[in-house]
């Protein structure tokens, strides 16, 4: 098997964010899903740990932080086109998530990030392939 990226995020309520990623257009695998987890598929290789807060502190003895006041990390995906990123960007707000910062537009690479129902930031950006060549 080859390396995978498991994320893992505490969450206060795993029924409104599995609905919540839900509408982003996230699947989840109902084998590593119960009361205190979901394993959201993100990518082929990238998953993520939707871990209930009680349940995610079992896992260390640091403090766990709260993302509505702190940042821990900032999650970024790449998508094809600027269209994507606007389009997820949108279903984010409508599903209730908080603009993070204005979108980012360096005419070569463009994104958009908000904070989920739990305050971790995601980004969708969008990269110009010519850009991104070695040369």
């Amino acid at each position: 098997m080859g390396r995978k990226i498991f994320v893992n995020l505490a969450v206060k309520d795993l029924n409104k964010s599995v609905e919540f990623f839900t509408k982003l257009g996230f699947t989840f695998n109902p084998q590593f899903t119960d009361e205190n987890a979901t394993m959201m598929n993100a990518a082929e290789d990238i998953h993520v740990m939707l871990v209930v807060e009680h349940y995610f502190k079992t896992f260390t003895t640091k403090e766990v932080a709260d993302a509505h006041t702190v940042s821990e990390a900032l999650i970024a995906f790449s998508s094809p086109n600027k269209e994507e990123v606007d389009a997820i960007f949108n279903k984010a707000i409508e599903a209730g998530a908080k603009p993070n910062i204005e979108a980012v537009d360096h005419g070569f690479m463009y994104g958009r990030s908000f904070q989920d129902l739990d305050g971790h930031i995601w980004e969708f950006f969008w990269m110009d392939p010519v850009s991104m060549e070695e040369k």
